[in-house]
């Protein structure tokens, strides 16, 4: 049983065209009864929009075994709420057709996205909501963003800093979440009764943004150097034993040779 993240890993960063073997990884999986969960931090666009885009560039994800962290935002933030929302144009507009509140004078909540260009004063605007009592929630809890072979500090850096800086703490919605992991564990047993986390190998290019929360919980890891991680000594000499990934493959047709 496998959970598969999507950028970096499904697809690339730069292109959004699937990455080598991506599509035939999918269509193996469907072909041989093999339970999975599509499982992304994508916020940028609506779940079924983004999820169209994926089936529309060949990989045929069921709607049943795909996850977002928009799929799981009414549990953390009800409608009644003002939100003081900080990403991208789309995830803004996206957050307001959900039928939430944008408030940036007096607001409930702090709700953080991806962005490559946030400026001083938003963050400024950011930290006097959270010293003034608004909950911080982010989106998900990547380490870095990728845009035009760049990378950014990801929401998890940036929930870092303000909580360096305010002393608030914060929730995360979608990956590596424990809330978000159990739903895709809840989605894989209708596939397969019994699932345990034990069962369930996370395919990811984001080391500590997905595989060390996930081998928390008993997963296995295979890291992918496809997306984020351009070289495993990038990472693992930062880590300690038991958070090493069990392999670490070039893309997703090195994971599919090994089937």
């Amino acid at each position: 049983m496998f959970f598969i993240d999507v950028q970096g890993t499904l697809i690339e960063d730069n292109t959004k065209l699937p990455t080598r073997g991506a599509v035939e990884f999918i269509g193996y999986l469907n072909a041989h009864s093999i339970p999975y969960m599509v499982i992304t931090n994508s916020t940028k666009n609506p779940s079924d929009e983004f999820l169209g885009y994926l089936n529309s560039i060949g990989l045929a994800i069921p709607k049943e075994r795909y996850l977002d962290p928009l799929m799981m935002l009414e549990r953390h933030i009800g409608k009644n709420k003002k939100v003081a929302a900080y990403g991208s144009e789309p995830f803004l507009r996206v957050v307001e057709s959900m039928g939430y509140l944008l408030d940036y004078s007096k607001p409930d909540v702090v709700l953080i996205a991806i962005k490559e260009d946030f400026t001083p004063d938003e963050y400024a605007q950011m930290i006097e909501f959270l010293l003034g009592g608004a909950e911080l929630i982010g989106m998900h809890e990547t380490t870095l963003y990728v845009k035009n072979h760049k990378r950014y500090p990801g929401v998890g850096a940036i929930l870092k800093m303000l909580e360096f800086a305010t002393s608030a703490p914060y929730t995360v919605v979608g990956k590596p979440s424990r809330a978000f992991f159990d739903e895709a564990l809840r989605k894989i047993a209708l596939q397969k009764e019994g699932a345990a986390y034990p069962d369930i190998t996370i395919i990811s290019d984001d080391m500590k943004g997905d595989l060390i929360g996930a081998q928390a919980l008993g997963m296995r890891g295979i890291l992918l150097l496809s997306g984020k991680i351009r070289s495993a000594d990038e990472i693992l000499p930062s880590l300690k034993a038991h958070e090493r990934p069990v392999a670490i493959y070039a893309d997703m047709q090195e994971v599919l040779e090994r089937l």
